[in-house]
């Protein structure tokens, strides 16, 4: 492969955005991203697929987004500008892979947020209250805009804030779980239990994994923010390898402990598999987890809106979105018009409701991104860059773009023609873009 002929930006490149984040603030970004709203309702459909060892699917899943986080780890120091997959793919490949790369992860951004504040107006909200949609949906995603566009310093420390709230809720879990079975109603004999009627334990494995996958691709949203950061080369690996490795923890002992003390069938069936926990342990009103988990789609929503509208201003400034994306606020030295551009789109989609025939896709188009940031790896890896950089071993991206092809695999047939039919778009618009960027410069 050859590289394109676009020279990489020095990583001290001026830049108009505002380098705040510190080393803990990067890390609670990249934790609370993760441990987002999917983990409330993630066990339960592991469970389904795999059977009562949950945390054997969720360990593996581990181990293959630290592949591919290996390789961003490297990019994000190498090249710490706003922009992240799409930055990376045209530094490599050209503008017309970029833009690919970067609407892929646009379009996962926007419709994820969307999808979240519709979650938000949803059945937790009716717990304490019922509003209309509208009202809510607008409400949700407008604070969100303008607590991101105040700066980024307020937004992680109000991330961090909801990330400690989120952990403590999944150690309650924890706790819960280990006392249901201390007092003799759980079963540990369950998380031994690999495989369903179906499918073997290696097939349950492999299912239960590319389902388990992406709730650890939110580390994607941090590179996105490597350009706000005050020493990304020192800050980033530390960072995001220790959220991930947090978060896998956290996610193998919840889902052990909601194994333990709830039958298997009864959790795979379940909307809220650790409310099941909550309720069979008894002594926690629901509403306090209702609360919780309201927290965390909140916060999910907040950090996937900062990584979609740095995206955004990345893809501008590199001339493949519109110039005027480029926007900063004076002072704060925010993004503000590609925050508004895609708070827009967001509530667009959640106000229609036209989020469900994109949701299902989003998990191709993230593989599409990964596998293309694993092969850029190695494209890049002739330029040598700024002594001090993170480097991966060099299997690492190989590793990680093979098992991007594996996980494809297991994507279904219909998921994969609204797949394609997205990724056309893309491609469409891409090559306008390389053209017009072509014919500017």
């Amino acid at each position: 492969m050859k590289a394109h002929r676009s020279t990489p930006e020095s990583p001290d490149a001026p830049t108009s955005l505002k380098k705040d984040l510190t080393t803990p603030l990067l890390y609670f970004f990249i934790l609370g991203d993760v441990l987002g709203a999917g983990v409330y309702v993630l066990v339960g459909e592991v469970a389904a697929d795999s059977g009562g060892a949950v945390w054997v699917p969720l360990l593996v899943a581990l181990c293959l987004a630290l592949l591919t986080a290996a390789s961003y780890a490297e990019l994000a120091t190498k090249y710490p500008r706003a922009g992240g997959a799409s930055h990376y793919a045209t530094l490599a490949y050209g503008p017309f892979t970029g833009f690919v790369a970067g609407f892929c992860m646009l379009a996962a951004g926007v419709v994820s947020v969307a999808a979240l504040a519709r979650g938000f107006a949803g059945d937790y909200l009716s717990e304490f209250v019922t509003l209309p949609l509208v009202l809510v949906t607008v409400v949700f995603l407008t604070a969100l805009a303008l607590l991101n566009a105040r700066g980024i310093s307020e937004s992680t420390r109000a991330n961090a804030v909801a990330t400690v709230i989120e952990v403590s809720g999944l150690l309650l879990v924890i706790g819960l779980g280990c006392w249901i079975v201390l007092r003799g109603d759980g079963d540990l004999g369950r998380l031994t239990d690999l495989g369903t009627e179906s499918e073997g334990p290696v097939l349950a494995v492999l299912s239960g994994a590319v389902l388990a996958y992406y709730s650890f691709v939110g580390f994607e949203t941090s590179v996105n923010v490597a350009e706000e950061t005050r020493d990304p080369r020192r800050s980033y690996p530390r960072a995001l390898f220790g959220a991930l490795i947090t978060a896998g923890a956290v996610y193998a002992l919840v889902g052990a402990a909601a194994a333990a003390a709830v039958p298997t069938r009864k959790l795979a069936e379940s909307s809220g598999p650790l409310l099941e926990v909550v309720r069979t342990a008894g002594g926690v009103p629901t509403w306090l987890f209702s609360a919780i988990a309201l927290v965390a789609v909140a916060n999910g929503a907040l950090l996937t809106g900062i990584m979609s509208s740095r995206l955004a201003y990345g893809m501008a400034r590199d001339g493949l979105l519109p110039r005027f994306l480029t926007a900063v606020l004076p002072g704060r030295r925010t993004p503000w018009a590609a925050i508004a551009a895609t708070t827009a789109l967001s509530l667009l989609l959640a106000l229609t409701g036209d989020v469900s025939t994109l949701a299902s896709t989003l998990v191709l188009l993230l593989l599409v991104v990964f596998f293309l940031v694993n092969t850029s790896l190695l494209v890049l890896r002739r330029d040598p860059g700024r002594p001090g950089h993170f480097k991966a071993p060099a299997v690492v991206p190989v590793l990680g773009a093979a098992s991007c092809v594996g996980l494809a695999t297991q994507i279904e047939g219909d998921v994969w023609l609204r797949g394609l039919l997205v990724l056309a778009v893309g491609a469409a618009l891409g090559a306008v873009a390389a053209f017009r960027l072509r014919r500017a410069r």
